[in-house]
């Protein structure tokens, strides 16, 4: 199983988590690529870092809006989408390069992971900027979205993800962040949810259903409180479960 985290997520002198820490827990890092957050320095240190962990790279892409954190949903054209991704997969792999090593997936961020989950032009400009860019560049997304769908279709390898600090509904999909119960914040029951989703492959959902998670990766989001704490307990409770910690790429 592969464990990951959303890190540099920071900008200028703001910083937003332990990237360090995290990195020394996690076995691939979704790195932000200067749109939703992050900046040059910051893509460039995390990578530093990650290259000499051993830990892989992957370009978490996002809209345009550094304001918003990339939570916000934007109606974009399929063209412009597409080329913005394979700016910024050329820019995070442009620091990878520097210690000789790659970019080895991509992940969306925030409100366009969630668009690309149900919505085809989104997906498709996704899936587009990587079958341009890098046909054998994987994507990791939801088990069951339209983005994993057209991957699939076009020929890409889909890497499905399961998050074990976010609340799902009975669907299969996460509960939205607007509501309240959005985020699970007590990390042994974040560890006890990952080792589910690793040995069971399934997750409880809000109203007790037990719901199929047929995954390859568990998420962990770097920004909230307390991540480097769970990030230490899941990683513990899935070695005491007898999973294997390995990057999928």
């Amino acid at each position: 199983m592969d464990l990951n985290a959303d890190l540099g997520e920071g900008f200028g002198s703001w910083r937003l988590g332990d990237d360090e820490a995290l990195l020394a827990l996690i076995s691939s890092a979704n790195v932000a690529c200067g749109f939703h957050a992050g900046d040059a320095a910051t893509m460039h240190r995390v990578c530093a870092a990650a290259a000499e962990r051993g830990v892989a790279v992957g370009a978490q892409v996002g809209y345009r809006d550094l304001a918003g954190f990339g939570r916000r949903h934007i109606a974009y054209d399929f063209a412009e989408l597409r080329d913005e991704t394979i700016y910024q997969l050329g820019a995070l792999d442009a620091f990878c390069r520097v210690y000789r090593t790659r970019v080895r997936y991509l992940k969306p961020h925030g409100a366009l992971y969630h668009a690309a989950a149900c919505d085809e032009a989104q997906a498709a400009a996704l899936v587009a900027a990587i079958s341009g860019y890098d046909h054998e560049l994987p994507v990791l997304c939801q088990p069951g979205s339209v983005l994993a769908q057209l991957a699939v279709g076009a020929g890409l390898r889909v890497v499905t993800e399961g998050f074990a600090d976010r609340n799902y509904l009975p669907n299969g999909t996460l509960v939205p962040r607007s509501a309240p119960n959005a985020m699970v914040t007590d990390p042994d029951q974040v560890a006890a949810r990952a080792v589910r989703m690793a040995v069971e492959r399934t997750v409880v959902a809000v109203d007790g259903t037990v719901v199929p998670c047929p995954v390859e990766s568990i998420c962990l989001h770097g920004d909230t409180p307390g991540a480097v704490r769970c990030a230490e307990l899941v990683r513990a409770a899935l070695i005491d479960a007898g999973v294997t910690l390995t990057p999928f790429a």
